[in-house]
């Protein structure tokens, strides 16, 4: 593969944080420590510790953690000997109180989240987290619903606020090769700092939309092992790793204690296998936030509904993260509008 930059990629392990939302929000201390132990072991360069919905997402709208996040971090902190453990930090939910807690007790990176069009309000996280001396990168969500021009220009506002790099991050994976090597490259040609890139499994792409971005540039990898994240999962680390060698591409990561991890470690842990079903499937296809999934799910048990035609629908409303609340409203009136019928 030839590669659209000479910087090396760097993987950020986003299972115990993306997992949060297969788990219900439940990973204990122990779990944490194991995952994180392995994983330093096998070479990871960062590892995501926190609420699905990033810091402070512990509420009864997103799902209540067994154990407080804070906790979660320094357990993870206490066995990444050489990673550097990182956390997702969604301004409205998470605040800059949340961020200074948690780079005091040991995380070094922390990636901005805000809507694909909303990056403004992410200054006051950014410049914070730049004056705490953590690693700040910017994460631009639902990246497939907005212009390459609107993606350019809000990625352009967390370069100006600090951000020395900008997520791609395709919260619904709805986005195809194509579009993500249209992303990738008109963010590399329009930022001074590094391009990352975020996938989700919905449509079966994200290993394949992963090699489009690395080869475009992007920098900055996300991987999840076992696919252990929301909808479908990401895109699943050993297999990446795997890829990757195939490739030449050494990032330093050994592949047989990613896999073993893989099926020993991570593997007890799953309530069920990862895997493209039709619940995960329509968020792809209706381009909706991934961790929408459980939501709708119950929504349509309470309403005796299809929980596709629930996602479908709030696929055309553009439901964004963050309006999880959107969801039992949508449900109640497709109800009545099938009473009605």
């Amino acid at each position: 593969m030839k590669r659209n930059s000479d910087q090396p990629i760097k993987i950020t392990e986003v299972s115990l944080r993306d997992g949060s939302h297969v788990v219900k929000h439940q990973f204990t201390e122990a779990q944490v420590k194991s995952v994180t132990k392995a994983l330093d072991d096998a070479g990871m360069h960062y590892i995501e510790v926190s609420h699905g919905d990033g810091l402070g997402g512990s509420t009864l709208q997103y799902g209540k953690s067994l154990v407080d996040e804070m906790k979660l971090i320094e357990a993870a902190v206490e066995e990444a000997k050489q990673a550097t453990v990182a956390v997702l930090l969604i301004p409205g939910i998470g605040t800059v109180h949340e961020l200074k807690q948690a780079n005091s007790l040991g995380a070094g990176l922390v990636r901005v989240a805000t809507h694909v069009t909303e990056a403004d309000v992410s200054a006051q996280h950014i410049e914070y987290a730049r004056k705490l001396g953590m690693e700040t990168f910017g994460f631009l969500m639902m990246a497939h619903s907005a212009p390459v021009e609107k993606l350019v220009e809000q990625a352009k506002l967390m370069e100006s606020y600090g951000a020395q790099g900008v997520y791609i991050t395709d919260s619904a994976g709805a986005l195809l090769p194509h579009e993500v090597r249209e992303r990738v490259r008109a963010l590399r040609n329009s930022l001074q700092v590094e391009v990352g890139f975020h996938a989700h499994n919905n449509l079966s792409l994200a290993v394949a939309n992963t090699l489009a971005a690395i080869e475009e540039g992007a920098t900055r990898i996300d991987g999840s092992v076992r696919c252990l994240g929301a909808g479908a999962g990401n895109t699943q680390t050993e297999a990446l790793i795997a890829v990757l060698n195939r490739l030449g591409i050494d990032v330093g990561i050994d592949l047989y204690k990613i896999m073993d991890l893989a099926e020993e470690v991570v593997g007890p842990i799953l309530p069920g296998s990862q895997e493209i079903r039709k619940g995960s499937l329509a968020m792809g296809y209706a381009g909706v936030y991934s961790s929408f999934l459980l939501h709708a799910e119950r929504a349509a048990k309470r309403f005796n509904l299809d929980s596709r035609d629930i996602l479908l629908e709030l696929g055309k409303r553009k439901a964004v993260g963050g309006q999880e609340d959107m969801i039992l409203d949508v449900a109640a009136e497709l109800a009545q509008r099938k009473v009605e019928m």
